[in-house]
């Protein structure tokens, strides 16, 4: 038999879980189509993986770049961690089902986390938006129907209620979404217009979600909460799968400086539900602080309106003053402190990438609220932050440990929440995978590397019925990493977040090399899957 490709002589992890073995894989377009000793057999291409490991294509479960991958369709930051699969529509908030008229909003609302794909792509069902992606860049994508664009696409980006009429419309939208291919449903912690849903509308979308067996992936509410079951984020959450049956997915569900060495705490209401029978799975990234876009700060009341309507508000002087009044006295965040904010895109000033609130309402004497407002008019509201890790060197070691500790369970998985728009971009959005890979796993030594592999591959492609992904299975899609589990390591820090990993080799993408000798080819051959 003549192969396309032949990868030989690795130490082949196949995602399962199970123990590694030596041997080779034949790769015939984009399917693996042997394993085992095949040396001897006629092939166009080779890669001697002596010495490295063999292991199916990272997947990665929650990430925020389908506006980037349009900009950049070589994805570099992504095809450098091993990323081979990655789930879009994160949060409640994306680009599709949406008239163009409603995409030109949310892309102007979402600027700041997605940059500016192009105005003129194909937003109104998922299966036209998909195609932007299908053989157009390189990793492959799966994509949730968020809460957000529903609601933009029913009522507007308006703080109303939806009707029994638009309950039942916006079933149609969701089951119209997995007909053309969608994975899940997906709500936000801080975002409009979505978070404006209270739980019951939730747990109406959520039971046309059961009802296509599929998954409600949740980053618990955080803004709001009086519209919430039980005034709590989780608690709602729980609530919802409870009460509808839906398998749930919680992002990114981690320690923070408040918890720090106490991972148990965090999953006490979790493991709750999971011992009543909910189906529970989570994803974490390893870094002890996050990232997303300050207009989530804004009140309620300001949101109201849309895109337009804010910045409307924030040229007002008396509407700007109690906006500024709500920052500095009102609002708070365990999550989100206004005096940790760092910002990382801010496009038209890039100088200010980098600096943080804090310096800088200290050396301009201006209160927090006044450069936030003051930034986010000047960039019409396409402003993104990081927040700065803890100081205390020992919290960011417990985090570390207890990111660890939660990955060993077996209901998680991992994830990078890519945020990569600027110069000062968080460092997840580059080293991630490996920093779980390499780093932690080396450094804490209580994950096998097939336990990790599983968690990275196998285990998210099963939980999200991602067909012949996941594994290094004959017949499957021959997405590959080939890496050195010695000398894996991320490079990427805050201080200086573009750096790409060391220790991956090789990056395979539906048969086509994608990374080379750590050099990207520029392969665009990620698939769209439906």
């Amino acid at each position: 038999m003549a192969f396309d490709l032949i990868i030989k002589n690795g130490s082949i992890i196949d995602g399962s879980g199970r123990k590694s073995f030596l041997g080779d894989i034949g790769i015939v377009r984009d399917k693996i189509t042997a394993i085992g000793k095949l040396s001897l057999e006629n092939t166009k291409h080779h890669i001697d993986a002596n010495g490295l490991t063999v292991s199916p294509g990272f997947i990665d479960t929650h990430t925020h770049s389908e506006g980037d991958l349009l900009i950049n369709p070589k994805h570099e930051y992504g095809i450098q961690q091993g990323i081979t699969t990655e789930l879009i529509g994160i949060d409640g908030m994306s680009i599709a089902p949406l008239s163009h008229k409603n995409y030109l909003i949310y892309r102007k609302w979402l600027s700041g986390l997605l940059g500016q794909p192009p105005k003129d792509i194909d937003t109104s069902s998922i299966k036209a938006f998909l195609s932007n992606y299908h053989k157009k860049v390189a990793v492959n994508t799966a994509y949730l129907i968020p809460l957000g664009a529903i609601r933009l696409e029913l009522v507007g980006f308006n703080d109303v209620p939806l009707n029994k009429d638009q309950i039942n419309k916006a079933k149609k939208i969701i089951s119209n979404g997995f007909a053309d291919g969608a994975i899940g449903f997906s709500t936000g912690s801080a975002y409009y217009p979505g978070i404006w849903s209270t739980t019951s509308e939730i747990l109406e979308l959520c039971s046309t979600v059961q009802n296509e067996n599929s998954i409600y992936m949740v980053e618990p509410r955080s803004s709001l909460l009086e519209r919430a079951f039980g005034n709590n984020g989780i608690t709602e959450a729980l609530h919802i799968a409870r009460k509808t049956n839906v398998s749930i997915h919680f992002a990114h569900h981690r320690t923070t400086e408040e918890t720090a060495g106490n991972s148990s705490k965090i999953m006490t209401e979790i493991d709750k539900a999971k011992e009543e029978g909910v189906d529970i799975s989570l994803d974490i990234y390893p870094y002890p602080s996050g990232s997303t876009i300050p207009i989530s700060f804004l009140p309620s009341g300001v949101q109201n309106g849309g895109p337009d309507s804010i910045l409307k508000k924030l040229k007002n002087k008396q509407e700007k003053q109690k906006i500024i009044e709500y920052l500095d006295n009102t609002y708070s965040s365990n999550t989100r402190p206004l005096s940790e904010v760092s910002f990382s895109y801010v496009p038209n000033n890039p100088h200010l990438e980098g600096e943080s609130l804090m310096n800088l309402a200290n050396k301009s004497k201006k209160s927090f609220g006044e450069i936030l407002t003051d930034i986010l008019l000047k960039e019409e509201l396409e402003v993104g932050y990081v927040m700065l890790p803890p100081n205390n060197p020992k919290t960011c070691h417990l985090i570390s440990e207890d990111s660890i500790k939660l990955l060993s369970r077996d209901d998680y998985m991992v994830c990078s929440d890519i945020t990569a728009a600027g110069s000062m971009s968080h460092p997840r959005s580059f080293g991630a995978f490996p920093r779980f890979l390499g780093r932690l796993r080396r450094e804490f030594n209580s994950i096998s590397l097939e336990s990790m592999i599983h968690k990275m591959t196998g285990f998210p492609a099963e939980r999200f019925q991602l067909s012949k992904r996941g594994k290094i299975q004959e017949g499957f899609f021959a997405d590959i990493v080939i890496f050195n589990p010695d000398s894996i390591i991320d490079t990427a820090t805050y201080d200086s977040p573009r750096q790409f990993p060391i220790g991956i080799d090789h990056v395979i993408v539906n048969g086509t090399i994608a990374l080379k000798n750590g050099q990207s080819t520029g392969s665009i051959s990620g698939y769209a899957i439906t």
